[in-house]
């Protein structure tokens, strides 16, 4: 009797396992959109910082989860937010879904007729033709790069007969040379040892791209040139930017148009939410996680940090309508007066730092619709005085996606 009682036991256990294990690929396919930001669409990480999951073992990720959630088996600041609100339901959807995928970039690619698999994003920087014939025309002088045009003449066309031509040489050419300038190595030039030496790589590429089609941009005016200075605070900053890159990319350029580009946002503007965040002035359960731990001082050094960094272009498309609000405002179908976005927010969106009001420009659609729509319904309730909820709210759906569309255009 006993021993058929214990062999009753033992399959009720082996039952009760099971169900606790099994998981919905399909369900699991729909909940993983935040882990995707470290472990990659399909799976795979793109950073060595973060692990593969792709192909793992469904109960491993299952048990990983619970110890992140429950905080004293696996104590990781950036998961454990992730994991908190997960149900062990969740859990197992996920953890079948990942152990569904191929174990490996080749395997994944060579996965037929699975649409599940998605690329991993990659984040490529868009060379900037205006801002190279800035640097070009006008150098800068806070970094001891001199002009380009007095030696290689306007538009790259050399009245110095020792001095080459640069006008529509080859991009991938005026790079490499650069890049050897800059590194020393293979040419000898003191003075372009120092001035590329200065150049980013991302002004390197400017350059190229202007030097490739000068005539594209006869008619366009040079601005000046203006590289955030590099802090102690800056330094110390991309130091603790780490966890921040999962969701706001490297160097805070988001590859998840959802999550907000920090690269180029204000700094005052940075301290001010995640102060907002740890209060809880602004909700958002996995940025008051994130920013529970950090200083004032962390949050002045973060915000340095992402204010130096070049934002990436945002992905909007333009808007007619989107133009005209944000430029001249609107009288909505109730006669009420909708105010120009302009008006806080300057005319290439760069926001006012000092007044507290934000960069816009180079922000995704995704991100710019789903803040008004939280302003909209009061979701988003941080704002000085109201502004942005009493002006969002006189907004039409539309007027909102046309926004977006236009927003995310500004450089």
């Amino acid at each position: 009797m006993k021993r058929f009682i214990f062999s009753i036991f033992l399959v009720l256990t082996t039952i009760n396992v099971a169900v606790a294990a099994t998981g919905d690929i399909e369900a699991g396919k729909g909940k993983v959109a935040l882990c995707a930001g470290c472990h990659g669409a399909n799976g795979i990480s793109a950073s060595e910082m973060y692990p593969n999951l792709a192909g793992q073992h469904a109960d491993y990720i299952v048990k990983q989860l619970k110890a992140f959630k429950n905080g004293t088996d696996r104590n990781n600041p950036l998961m454990s937010p992730m994991a908190a609100g997960l149900s062990e339901q969740d859990m197992a959807d996920i953890g079948a879904y990942y152990n569904s995928l191929p174990h490996t970039p080749a395997d994944a690619s060579s996965a037929e007729g699975d649409s599940s698999i998605a690329a991993v994003p990659v984040v490529k920087y868009v060379p900037d033709a205006v801002a190279g014939k800035s640097l070009y025309e006008l150098g800068d002088i806070n970094r001891a790069i001199g002009a380009c045009i007095g030696c290689h003449g306007k538009d790259g066309n050399s009245e110095v007969l020792i001095y080459p031509n640069l006008a529509n040489q080859h991009p991938e050419y005026i790079v490499k040379q650069l890049h050897n300038f800059k590194e020393q190595k293979n040419r000898s030039n003191a003075a372009m040892y120092n001035f590329a030496g200065q150049m980013t790589d991302e002004e390197i590429l400017d350059i190229a791209a202007y030097l490739a089609d000068t005539k594209a941009l006869a008619n366009v005016k040079p601005k000046k040139v203006v590289v955030a200075v590099i802090t102690e605070e800056v330094i110390a900053g991309e130091k603790k930017a780490g966890t921040c890159v999962a969701c706001h990319g490297i160097a805070g350029n988001a590859v998840i148009p959802m999550y907000p580009k920090l690269a180029g946002q204000n700094a005052e503007y940075i301290v001010k939410q995640l102060a907002e965040f740890k209060n809880g002035k602004r909700n958002n359960a996995i940025m008051a996680g994130m920013a529970a731990a950090l200083s004032e001082q962390d949050m002045i050094e973060l915000a340095a940090y992402f204010a130096a960094q070049k934002p990436l272009p945002g992905n909007g498309k333009g808007s007619d309508l989107g133009s005209k609000i944000y430029f001249g405002g609107k009288v909505n179908h109730v006669n009420q007066a909708i105010t120009a976005c302009v008006a806080c927010h300057g005319a290439t969106g760069k926001g006012m730092a000092k007044a507290g009001f934000p960069n816009l420009a180079n922000q995704s659609v995704e991100y710019i619709t789903s803040q008004l729509k939280q302003f909209k319904s009061g979701e988003r309730a941080n704002d000085r005085a109201s502004m942005m909820r009493n002006i969002s709210m006189k907004l039409s759906e539309n007027d909102i996606d046309e926004l977006a569309q236009f927003i995310a255009t500004l450089k």
